[in-house]
């Protein structure tokens, strides 16, 4: 929609959450910590490895849950963490992440609507 390519967005904003939650929680300057590091490399792997690719619905929305339930249960914590400030210090990205949901949503429904002509 607005991204030309939706994982690289996706990638830039699970980036910045990651370092928000990190920087205050585990009190890291610049770099992550290690624990922080290893999430942000599979979180980046998940994205790559991603069924839908350029056609993915927001995480919260996507029918496939591609995280082990160990690092799903990290990644909702950097989640729960980060998206008030996200709002607050990246406010563009948050409102161009909330517009390509409800493109999605949008264009779910549409397509939901539409009749397959057998020619």
């Amino acid at each position: 929609m607005f991204s030309r390519n939706r994982i690289e967005f996706e990638k830039s904003i699970v980036t910045k959450m990651i370092g928000f939650y990190c920087k205050k929680l585990h009190h890291s300057e610049g770099v992550l910590c290690p624990e922080c590091a290893a999430l942000l490399e599979y979180s980046h792997k998940r994205l790559d490895k991603c069924v839908y690719q350029n056609d993915k619905p927001t995480c919260s929305k996507c029918t496939i849950h591609c995280y082990k339930p160990d690092k799903r249960r990290q990644i909702r914590d950097v989640m729960r963490y980060s998206q008030p400030r996200m709002l607050l210090r990246r406010p563009h990205l948050v409102i161009l992440h909330a517009i390509e949901g409800l493109f999605d949503k949008f264009n779910k429904k549409k397509a939901s609507g539409k009749r397959h002509i057998y020619k």
